[in-house]
């Protein structure tokens, strides 16, 4: 261990480490806003950094491998505010907040020492703290980007829904723009819950597409074709006066799979098909 990571233990964890940590609440609530679970955060900090310094951790780098104690708490810390919906410059503000009771910590262990020993001591303290600032931020940000992608696929998954309409009928209602991403769910959930159900025809209602275009279609006619090779059938609906000119001005070929302009004609066209006849009772 080196003199100066003896020196920062020490003002770490010696008589006055409450105080430290007091210092620094208080520091980082007069720059930014504090959580509830700031003092334990704060301890926890000081606590694997402390282990840190006593492993002989390099000052230069916090991605130093005897720093692993400190890297698992501020992935910690950032993934925590990450799910609170706070910014990544909250919480690198907060861990700034540790530079100055640092080095005023720092600043009377090393009074006797030369000018030159003393600068160099602060740049590498603030190197030090600078950097567990940028590790907190990046583990922040890819903390953000899962939490934004667990989202979207949650998203899609509850914008396909698959619904049973009748016996031996499903249903898929799209709303929104068709990508490949969602497709491959569409079809996923779709083919899976045709075996579940045993189903011999799906419907595919595409009245809250927005606009079709070749993409488009080509994904409906893949997804039209795994169901077919399922055994069942497929109605697309929706099919309002704009998408049929467009579907016509595109060339795409929809030759063999029927279509109707509303879910409730492709309903009445799948118990055509499935054996059902409906009957009004009189009154």
């Amino acid at each position: 261990m080196t003199s100066l990571n003896h020196q920062i233990l020490d003002a770490l964890t010696g008589d006055q480490s409450e105080a430290f940590i007091q210092e620094w609440l208080n520091e980082g609530k007069a720059t930014a806003s504090l959580s509830k679970s700031a003092p334990a955060e704060a301890a926890q900090i000081v606590a694997s950094l402390a282990q840190g310094l006593k492993d002989g951790a390099s000052l230069e780098a916090v991605t130093d491998s005897k720093w692993a104690p400190l890297q698992d708490v501020l992935s910690s810390l950032s993934r925590s505010r990450a799910a609170q919906g706070l910014t990544a410059g909250e919480t690198s503000v907060f861990v700034l907040a540790l530079k100055k009771p640092l080095l005023s910590a720092l600043q009377k262990r090393l009074r006797g020492d030369s000018s030159e020993q003393l600068a160099a001591a602060f740049w590498s303290l603030t190197k030090l703290v600078d950097g567990m600032a940028q590790y907190t931020a990046t583990t922040f940000q890819l903390a953000r980007e899962e939490i934004i992608s667990r989202q979207q696929e949650e998203l899609l998954e509850l914008s396909t829904p698959v619904v049973k309409l009748w016996e031996g009928v499903l249903a898929v209602p799209m709303i929104g723009t068709l990508d490949s991403n969602r497709t491959q769910i569409v079809m996923e959930t779709l083919l899976q819950k045709i075996v579940e159900t045993g189903s011999e025809l799906a419907i595919i209602d595409i009245t809250g597409v927005p606009t079709v275009d070749t993409l488009v279609a080509q994904h409906l006619l893949k997804t039209v074709t795994a169901i077919r090779l399922m055994g069942a059938d497929c109605i697309i609906s929706g099919i309002r006066p704009q998408i049929a000119q467009t579907i016509v001005h595109l060339g795409i070929d929809l030759q063999g799979i029927s279509t109707k302009a509303s879910l409730a004609d492709a309903l009445s066209l799948a118990l055509q098909r499935t054996g059902w006849r409906i009957t009004r009772q009189a009154a």
